[in-house]
């Protein structure tokens, strides 16, 4: 992963701790394991998140369903909400479900910056600490 990814995930693990997550990369997930690990795991005894990062300077993000796939199988297993969490380059952090995700005609994801900043969630609202309204 490129390092403005990792430094990324690192903000979102602080950002979490901040708000009484336990939060960890995982520094297995993007290809070095067959196994379907999230970017980010964070809990906090009520509310577990499995987190998949994207981070971009572009107006999209395009996204392969293979990983969101692993994302959605991982938190079954777990336990825990899976969310894409994505930056755009000046944005605050944004929170997605895979479910309301456009797919492309590749069965792919793809991600609009506007659609991002209209559904997505922010972070207190994934964490239960304000109330969900969008979607």
């Amino acid at each position: 992963m490129p390092k403005k990814g990792s430094a990324e995930e690192r903000d979102l693990v602080h950002k979490l701790w901040d708000k009484n997550f336990a939060a960890m990369r995982a520094p297995a997930s993007g290809g070095a394991t067959k196994r379907p690990l999230p970017d980010v795991l964070a809990g906090n005894g009520k509310v577990y998140l499995a987190i998949e990062v994207k981070t971009t300077t572009k107006e999209k993000i395009y996204i392969d369903s293979p990983q969101i796939d692993a994302l959605c199988e991982f938190s079954d297993i777990f336990g825990a909400n899976p969310y894409l969490g994505i930056k755009f380059k000046y944005t605050k952090w944004l929170f997605l479900p895979p479910e309301i995700i456009d797919r492309t005609r590749n069965n792919n994801y793809r991600i609009e910056k506007d659609i991002a900043l209209e559904k997505g969630l922010e972070l207190d609202e994934i964490i239960g600490m304000a109330k969900q309204v969008k979607f």
